[in-house]
């Protein structure tokens, strides 16, 4: 009976994710991590609850070329403080990590550590490929993003199959295969995190998706979704705040194409 509560709220907390993860399925949003002005990455050494590790990773999962075995380190940070351990087949929570440096997301992303206490959890967060210091071809930024060629190894599939590799091979190392593995992102990460669970369900049984733009592609939502959303927003709370702020684009428009506008525009709203 002991075990019976922790496994009920498993149960719950995946039922949950599942819910989220198709309940933000339904709304189009662009990446807003894409668009912050992010502040400056905090260095590892301000993020006490973190070991940072490195994972050989294959360079390309899918095709055999000469080039395609070659690797390069992949960085991760773990938290085990909280975790039940393998012979509890205690769960591990896995962040998804997206378009910038992992540091930045672990310092932001406060909920896997808040929930891990209670569910006994691993954390971890798995650093996207030609971001931070998981830098294919030597480690060198400029020869990775130089042409097609090697941005070509640039891929959500790509990046998808690593976590895959990186998961599978953490848990042979730590004596875990029988622990349930949960993944969890946001925006670009959200995306990741679901299509994960829908590529790979033998390894995560769920998946948290949040502000996850996945049906975000031409033909299949409107441009329009993300602004049509955030109008209503303003709606909901000010109809006279939805037409001021709906006129101001009006009134920008005709400034900056006026004799001084641009400038008086860049002042205005500090460019």
């Amino acid at each position: 009976m002991a075990m019976a509560a922790p496994s009920i709220s498993l149960s719950f907390f995946l039922f949950l994710s599942l819910h989220f993860t198709s309940s933000f399925s339904k709304f189009s949003l662009p990446f807003p991590s894409s668009l912050l002005l992010r502040p400056q990455t905090p260095q590892i050494d301000s993020l006490p609850h973190y070991h940072t590790k490195f994972f050989t990773q294959t360079l390309d999962h899918f095709n055999f070329y000469r080039q395609s075995y070659h690797t390069f380190q992949q960085r991760y940070l773990i938290n085990d403080s909280f975790w039940g351990g393998a012979a509890e087949n205690a769960p591990i929570f896995v962040y998804t990590g997206n378009e910038d440096n992992i540091e930045w997301f672990a310092h932001n992303t406060g909920f896997l550590l808040q929930s891990a206490p209670h569910f006994r959890a691993l954390v971890v967060f798995i650093e996207h490929r030609f971001y931070g210091k998981s830098i294919p071809f030597g480690g060198d930024e400029d020869v990775a993003n130089s042409n097609s060629s090697t941005l070509g190894f640039l891929s959500s599939t790509q990046a998808l199959a690593d976590y895959a590799t990186l998961i599978t091979d953490l848990k042979k190392n730590l004596t875990a295969i029988d622990s349930p593995v949960l993944v969890f992102g946001g925006s670009y990460g959200g995306m990741l995190a679901a299509w994960f669970r829908l590529k790979y369900p033998h390894i995560a049984i769920g998946a948290l998706a949040s502000s996850a733009p996945i049906l975000q592609f031409e033909n299949i939502t409107s441009p329009y979704a993300f602004n049509s959303i955030i109008s209503q927003d303003f709606k909901s709370e000010s109809q006279n705040c939805y037409k001021v702020i709906k006129g101001s684009w009006q009134h920008i428009d005709i400034t900056a194409t006026h004799p001084g506008g641009p400038q008086l525009l860049r002042n205005s709203f500090k460019f």
